[in-house]
């Protein structure tokens, strides 16, 4: 099932239960001591993982998973297809709840608080945890409409107007579509039609970002606005990428993560290190095209 069918629905259907069923208490974050991969520490850790393995039926997606995500930094996740990278990004807002094989073992933590606890709401989550998809699914309504639906939702419709402004400026395209808010979003280009589910996806002001692919549909040039998009965005939000392009991760990111065949992380650490020197004999084969 494609990520984009599942999420290409009349929001208007959607959960509003209570935020308040997330801790995102980030002094309850994790260890103390250095996790010995990339050396995030638990004082800046916004999500960890903790032995997570998941399953599609009977055939395993991740292995083991355990990592720790800084916070207000870009972090890449590169590797072969079908290695787990895209399933990995979806257990961390919970979208995998959505396919019924899937089956998840292990913790997932979020300002130390597992996301799979049973007093955690999926909607509420995702409201602190956003995500943007490979292809562009702008809903077919209005550009204000589009960055003002998360707002509806949460009842934040005070200062409405400046709420969509601040957002499509955050996202680059204000100056774009000032002058045309109530023409379709469905009508711009797909690097508008990008950045406007980027600018949808932080209106409601969430504290993670997760964007698979975002840029993999796009052209160079809105390829490269996507890129410079996502930098600035890092200084307010945490920002986690899959994308299969290893020099958009090295241009882009603080920190690699590399996931290979068997949904193995086989090394996570900073983004220089990973592609200058990297530990792994099997990561420096891949990043060197001997593999995948």
């Amino acid at each position: 099932m494609s990520q984009e069918n599942m999420t290409t629905s009349d929001p208007e259907t959607t959960n509003t239960e209570s935020d308040q069923l997330i801790d995102t208490d980030p002094g309850r974050g994790g260890l103390d001591e250095s996790s010995g991969r990339g050396s995030v520490t638990s004082a800046n850790t916004v999500i960890e993982a903790r032995n997570v393995n998941v399953w599609y039926n009977d055939d395993q997606a991740l292995n083991d998973i355990d990592m720790r995500i800084p916070k207000k930094q870009v972090t890449a996740m590169i590797g072969p297809s079908g290695c787990g990278k895209s399933t990995f990004l979806r257990c961390i807002n919970r979208m995998n709840d959505l396919v019924d094989a899937a089956r998840i073992e292990g913790e997932l933590l979020f300002n130390g608080k597992n996301v799979y606890d049973s007093d955690v709401d999926p909607v509420a989550l995702r409201r602190r945890i956003g995500m943007v998809f490979q292809h562009p699914n702008p809903f077919p309504k209005s550009i204000y409409d589009n960055v003002a639906y998360g707002l509806r939702l949460q009842g934040k419709t005070d200062n409405m107007d400046q709420r969509v402004e601040d957002a499509l400026k955050s996202a680059a395209l204000w100056d774009e579509v000032k002058d045309r808010l109530d023409e379709s979003g469905t009508d711009l280009s797909g690097g508008q039609q990008q950045r406007l589910c980027i600018a949808r996806a932080i209106a409601p002001d969430p504290e993670v970002l997760l964007m698979d692919e975002p840029a993999s549909a796009l052209d160079p040039v809105a390829t490269s606005q996507v890129e410079d998009l996502i930098a600035d965005l890092a200084e307010e939000y945490t920002v986690v990428i899959v994308t299969h392009n290893m020099q958009q991760a090295a241009r882009i990111s603080d920190k690699t993560a590399v996931f290979l065949t068997g949904g193995e992380l086989v090394e996570f650490d900073d983004t220089q290190k990973i592609f200058e020197n990297p530990e792994s004999q099997r990561v420096e084969d891949y990043i060197t095209g001997k593999f995948g």
